[in-house]
């Protein structure tokens, strides 16, 4: 969708390199060779398909448990994002924030690609 400009996906620069030790780990590294991508050139394609973000600062902590979980929300305001997507259970259990819903990746493609 993102290739096609159906949709906009917004990032960070910390975000950005959030993913790419994420996507690096072990676990992921089967499922990686199996595409025949490597973590470094799924983070670059990811990044070329996405605007960065420079964030305005959150007024106070929101996430307590997991306070780099505010940077997302900063990132979702300063972007005037409609949605955002994480995995992240401490985000996934705030359900929205200022108005904008925060889903899982299925639940998210299954909400963008419904016919309206």
């Amino acid at each position: 969708m993102a290739r096609e400009r159906k949709i906009a996906l917004c990032t960070s620069f910390e975000l950005l390199a959030e993913l790419a030790d994420v996507v690096a780990r072990d676990k992921f590294g089967e499922r990686l060779r199996a595409t025949g991508v490597s973590a470094i050139g799924l983070v670059q394609d990811y990044a070329r398909l996405t605007e960065t973000v420079i964030p305005d600062a959150l007024p106070e902590p929101v996430i307590e448990r997991d306070p780099d979980d505010d940077q997302v929300l900063t990132y979702a305001v300063s972007a005037k994002a409609q949605l955002i997507v994480s995995g992240d259970s401490h985000l996934l259990d705030l359900k929205a924030y200022h108005g904008i819903p925060i889903h899982a990746a299925s639940v998210a493609l299954a909400e963008i690609a419904a016919p309206r």
